[in-house]
């Protein structure tokens, strides 16, 4: 790593640290350096699938709010199913009569009330989702470089300019 991304990341204040997403978050170029790497000589690894799942769920709920919002999808989608039952039912017990009496209507009012659920956990996890963002605290910008204009240097180097500035 340069000092400047190393110092990029001394910036992040976060206490989990998911350093293959901060690597790229801070977005400084990358070069892959190919390398050849020699068959373990002793042990097993210890990383099983069960680990690898655990590290990609780690990567997931760092740097995305996309599970959060996936709550709300699933609420819409499962209160227009019911919607769409409800319609079938309706359309069946008028054309043929009713088959099992309070079923139908149970299971729509289960439905509804279940995306009903949904959708408010989804808009909940959303606050939560910025409020998590929030609380890590990331610098909005990391500045490659910093070159003023000539207007700005010229303003700045007349007397008494600085405190005009803060003024405004």
């Amino acid at each position: 790593l340069s000092r400047r991304a190393v110092e990029a990341l001394g910036r992040l204040r976060e206490q989990h640290r998911f350093m293959k997403g901060l690597f790229a978050w801070i977005g400084y170029p990358q070069v892959a350096v190919p390398y050849r790497r020699e068959q373990r000589y002793a042990g097993h690894t210890k990383w099983n699938y069960w680990r690898l799942w655990n590290f990609a769920l780690e990567g997931i709920t760092s740097f995305t709010a996309a599970p959060l919002k996936l709550a709300s999808y699933l609420g819409l989608v499962t209160a227009l199913v019911a919607f769409a039952y409800a319609a079938i039912i309706v359309y069946k017990t008028l054309l043929f009569g009713e088959a099992v009496r309070g079923y139908p209507s149970l299971m729509v009012v289960v439905l509804f009330l279940g995306g009903v659920q949904l959708i408010t956990i989804g808009i909940l996890g959303e606050y939560i989702g910025r409020m998590f963002d929030e609380t890590k605290n990331r610098p909005l910008y990391l500045v490659q470089e910093y070159r003023p204009s000539d207007e700005a240097r010229a303003v700045s180097e007349v007397p008494g300019s600085a405190a005009r500035s803060q003024e405004l």
